[in-house]
């Protein structure tokens, strides 16, 4: 096995191998990603693991207690095994070296399962959280008990996952392949997926770009957080870019949350592997929502690649006790289905304050962040909120089929409350996913301009950046200039005014067997001779109930069956015709008759209250978005009274913010600042396609004949 990928086939196709028939496929990964995970460390302490282990019987022999910093010495690690056992091949009778404490698992094939235990057992205090996370006990004893154990480590003991085979990139880049398998496996929600490297690089890049002076600085110290970390890669990434390409010197401290517990214990052991202790504790478990694990922390620079359409349901009760003016989700909340913009929120609220340094947030986000909402919803509501405080600066469209489950428009957000001063009140946009025509085969196929074909696809990924790409991208994003694929706006340029926009009310009035059938189907004319009692009274009062329907129906027959086409007009003489009838009803009553009654009729008179204003017809009212660089009377001189000469703006629909009539709203509508038109084909060309296509067709039909 040359590569990462043959490693990972081998170990993905241990699974049908080894568990089938027995385990149901949902159970996979809480058998293979353990005992990966497993096999990793076996290898990483196999080195010095029988140093530890005479260590371990010196120190105890001696009768010493906390013996942790000891035994990580003698391991070279920042964790140990003192268990005899291990996950080396069998042992063979000529092999054996009786000087050597340390034993293969595979030995002892009737003892396999209390051994293993015995194996997880002797792990350091520090690695135990892991192996609790992935609850290794209860998934051996049912492999014991499935006769299937031994089977399984014996194949896992043929994988080298030795540090100097695989390094801890290609290590990290091998749990997320198996990850990403084992949920389309299981078809699992496609906003469920892991970022690919060269995308995790270019949002470091995009994050870090204008601070290399800063973080050059001798002993310069900087957090970067994740609150999604999934197994780690961001955060990782991050270091290493500043590291290898800032300052060897910088002590950068990584801080996360993972909510699925797998996910975090491959997070932690990785870390743990490569000698973090100290960002390993920073790893905390569960969701960032209900159970923040770095509560009322701050931190310098937060990147992060939150599920796409996923529900909040679980995290409610939190997200509504944080709701609210300086709160975590001061800004709202957008709709359950979708807590991108809750994940926004949480890592604005751990920004630091600019005279601390301030911080810079990438975060990855679908399209929906963008424009979904209305003026005035959860989602209008919080992009308001970032724009108006100017903490957007950047955003760049990635190319599409970008990530392994999923195949829609990706953006990398860039925030900050640092923005350096040209920059201020400004928003770029640079245009990633654009893409040129070229005629292949006759026919014409679109080429992503930053991004270039993978010569084998990974589930829905079918693109990769190159380094190229990324520097260019970059580059745009950095050096803030109008171009092709780059524009500058200004913050309220996202933002528009929503007025509602009345047509007034017209109505014809006719009394008629087809309009006299629509009364008594009235809530309020039947609510007459209706009663949720069974009293004596209350049947006497239905029955009253039904002799007043009778009348009112005896007194609008007697009314001729002339068009009124004015209200005001006809009401009079209905109200003469009750009259002489000694009929008094209700407002209700007399409101549900006009209605029965009424028709619209552009040619009617307005329908005007007892003010003499009009009334407006519900069925008509428009909305028109202005922006709210524009004056909504002006732009309602100009674009509406032209075409609807009797049209007003209703001006008690006002902002709950400002006050003022509208609504505001704000959407970053990306696809239409960068649309190109595309002039249709001459009609010749067309023609000679149909014709094509008919002559096709006609040879079709004529082999069926035959």
């Amino acid at each position: 096995m040359e590569n990462f990928q043959e490693t990972s086939n081998f170990i993905w196709q241990i699974a049908d191998e080894i568990l089938r028939d027995d385990f149901k496929r949902g159970k996979y990964p809480d058998v293979i990603l353990p005992f990966t995970v497993l096999r990793r460390l076996d290898c990483v302490l196999a080195p010095t693991k029988e140093l530890v282990l005479q260590r371990y019987e010196t120190l105890t022999a001696k009768g010493l207690q906390n013996l942790d910093g000891q035994l990580r010495k003698a391991a070279g690690k920042s964790f140990y095994n003192i268990s005899k056992y291990d996950f080396s091949k069998e042992s063979k009778e000529t092999e054996k070296d009786p000087n050597k404490i340390s034993q293969p698992l595979l030995d002892d094939a009737k003892n396999i399962g209390k051994n293993t235990i015995n194996y997880l057992n002797g792990f350091s205090p520090n690695m135990l959280e892991v192996i609790d996370k992935f609850s290794l006990r209860t998934t051996i004893n049912t492999l014991d008990s499935k006769g299937l154990l031994f089977l399984l480590i014996k194949k896992f003991s043929e994988v080298d996952l030795s540090p100097d085979r695989i390094d801890n990139h290609m290590m990290g880049t091998l749990f997320e392949d198996l990850i990403r398998r084992f949920n389309e496996q299981m078809n699992e929600n496609p906003g469920e997926h892991f970022t690919p490297r060269e995308v995790i690089r270019l949002m470091v890049r995009l994050m870090l770009r204008g601070d290399e002076v800063a973080l050059q600085q001798q002993g310069v110290v900087r957090t970067i957080y994740d609150c999604a970390c999934g197994s780690g890669g961001m955060l990782s990434i991050a270091k290493e870019h500043i590291i290898k390409n800032i300052n060897p010197s910088a002590d950068i401290r990584l801080f996360g949350q993972e909510v699925n517990d797998e996910t975090f214990a491959v997070c932690k052991s990785d870390l743990l592997i490569k000698g973090d202790d100290r960002d390993a504790d920073n790893i905390k478990p569960s969701s960032s929502f209900s159970a923040d694990g770095h509560e009322g922390k701050q931190f310098d620079y937060m990147l992060v690649n939150p599920p796409y359409g996923k529900d909040w349901n679980k995290d409610e009760k939190k997200v509504n006790e944080e709701t609210g003016k300086g709160q975590r989700f001061e800004a709202g909340k957008p709709r359950k289905n979708d807590g991108q913009l809750l994940f926004l929120q949480h890592l604005i609220s751990k920004m630091k304050p600019v005279s601390e340094g301030g911080s810079r947030i990438a975060i990855v986000l679908n399209g929906s962040p963008l424009f979904t909402g209305d003026a005035g919803s959860g989602e209008s509501e919080i992009r308001r909120w970032v724009l108006e405080n100017d903490w957007l600066e950047t955003i760049v469209a990635l190319p599409s089929q970008m990530f392994f489950n999923t195949g829609i428009t990706t953006y990398i957000w860039i925030l900050s409350n640092r923005k350096p001063a040209h920059r201020q009140h400004k928003v770029l946009l640079v245009n990633g996913a654009a893409t040129y025509k070229v005629k292949e085969r006759g026919k014409e196929k679109d080429i992503e301009v930053f991004a270039q074909k993978m010569r084998k696809s990974l589930g829905d990924k079918r693109n990769e950046l190159s380094e190229g790409h990324i520097q260019q991208l970059d580059d745009l994003a950095f050096e803030f200039k109008e171009g092709e694929f780059a524009k500058i706006f200004d913050s309220i340029d996202f933002g528009y005014r929503k007025i509602t926009i009345e047509h007034p009310l017209r109505l014809n009035f006719q009394v008629s067997p087809e309009r006299l059938g629509r009364l008594e189907t009235q809530t309020a004319f039947m609510n007459l001779a209706t009663s949720k009692k069974k009293s004596e009274a209350a049947v006497a009062e239905i029955e009253a109930g039904k002799v007043l329907q009778a009348a009112i129906l005896e007194v609008l027959r007697r009314l001729d069956s002339k068009l009124y086409k004015d209200r005001k007009q006809f009401e009079k003489v209905l109200e003469t015709a009750l009259s002489k009838a000694k009929l008094k009803l209700s407002a209700p009553v007399k409101k549900a008759i006009l209605a029965a009654l009424s028709e619209k009729d552009e040619t009617a008179e307005i329908c005007v209250d007892d003010k003499g204003n009009p009334e407006a017809d519900g069925d008509l009212r428009d909305f028109e978005s202005v922006p709210l660089k524009e004056d909504i009377y002006t732009y309602f001189q100009r674009e509406v009274l032209p075409h609807v000469p009797d049209a007003w703006i209703n001006e008690t629909v006002r902002d709950e913010k400002d006050g003022e009539v509208g609504k505001v709203g704000y959407e970053i509508n990306f696809n239409r600042h960068f649309y190109e038109y595309q002039p249709l084909r001459p009609r010749s060309e067309i023609a000679s396609e149909i014709k094509a296509l008919q002559l096709r067709l006609l040879s079709v039909f004529e082999e069926m004949g035959h």
